[in-house]
């Protein structure tokens, strides 16, 4: 944990990351693909850090909703493992995939069952699970983050989830091509509603920040005063997420993420990063502008500066 006395420094080096990023605009894109993240503004950056102890420091636009698309994969995982537990791991792998979040090569060879849990494959198949398990899984998942969060209003974007469905040709392929090697249950056009419904919530990094900072906790969930509150996961099942998030969690990027950065964490084309600083706390950035592998242009350079700053790494915790 960070000692109060250094909280000042922890400002500083925010403001000094926040300032030295404004550089970077312009050297990554949107993600056009989807129409609606298409009209995001490109040129903002946000960035939170929230301790275990109960302290938030946060610069630039880090109260600013964003769409946080692929982040909502964690939150789907967790939810999937509290419910099935090992069982999970039949119908998913817990491999990197070395390909990119919607590639449909690896499907073949390996009979219908994806690499991992974040590759959209992936987690086509983890939302399949849960839309059997619940026979209302958008308002479940949003029960569940809106508890982390601490705001009943959280929800997500219409017009973005309405975008992506109207244009996720390649995830409706993905799931009928699983649905073929029978590791798929559920109609996918029901799955792929849920799903793009999932990606569309938006959330601000202070959000993001606090919504996960269970996985630093050893598993509990802050409350508001700061004290332990609910009980997300087991400390055991805690490390292995953390564990799983070092090594897939960053799309094809993950190796280059681990060496660079070296903490777990789970990216969007929303433009958003999650990072794990396991007994400390956790770190959520956000820029629009993302490179050819789908990360955050700006983003994944906050983080490595953050951890040049601060000396935070995963093997430290």
């Amino acid at each position: 944990m960070l000692p109060a006395h250094l909280a000042p420094t922890l400002s500083a080096a925010l403001d000094q990351i926040h300032t030295e990023a404004q550089a970077l605009f312009g050297q990554g894109h949107v993600a056009d693909y989807i129409p609606a993240l298409a009209r995001v503004p490109p040129r903002q950056f946000g960035m939170a850090v929230a301790l275990t102890d109960g302290s938030t420091f946060a610069v630039g636009d880090a109260q600013t909703p964003f769409s946080i698309q692929s982040i909502s994969k964690l939150f789907t995982f967790v939810l999937a493992l509290k419910t099935q537990g090992d069982a999970l791991w039949s119908r998913v792998g817990r491999e990197p995939s070395g390909a990119a979040f919607n590639s449909m090569v690896q499907l073949e060879t390996e009979h219908g069952i994806p690499r991992n849990p974040f590759i959209n494959a992936g987690a086509l198949v983890i939302t399949d699970i849960l839309t059997t398990g619940y026979a209302h899984l958008d308002y479940a998942l949003l029960g569940a983050m809106r508890r982390l969060t601490d705001d009943p209003a959280l929800s997500w974007n219409v017009a973005v989830a309405r975008s992506e469905r109207e244009t996720g040709h390649r995830n409706m392929a993905l799931a009928y091509f699983m649905k073929s090697y029978g590791n798929f249950v559920n109609p996918p056009e029901l799955v792929l509603d849920n799903y793009c419904r999932q990606c569309a919530i938006e959330m601000s990094c202070a959000q993001l920040a606090q919504a996960t900072m269970f996985l630093a906790n050893g598993g509990r969930d802050l409350g508001r005063d700061g004290s332990p509150d609910e009980h997300m996961l087991s400390p055991a099942d805690t490390r292995r997420v953390n564990a799983l998030l070092l090594t897939c969690g960053a799309y094809d990027a993950a190796g280059d993420f681990a060496y660079r950065i070296g903490l777990p964490v789970k990216t969007g084309v929303g433009g958003g990063i999650v990072a794990i600083a396991p007994g400390m706390g956790t770190v959520a950035v956000w820029s629009p502008e993302l490179d050819a592998k789908g990360n955050s242009v700006l983003g994944a350079f906050a983080l490595e500066r953050l951890v040049q700053l601060t000396g935070w790494h995963y093997a430290s915790a």
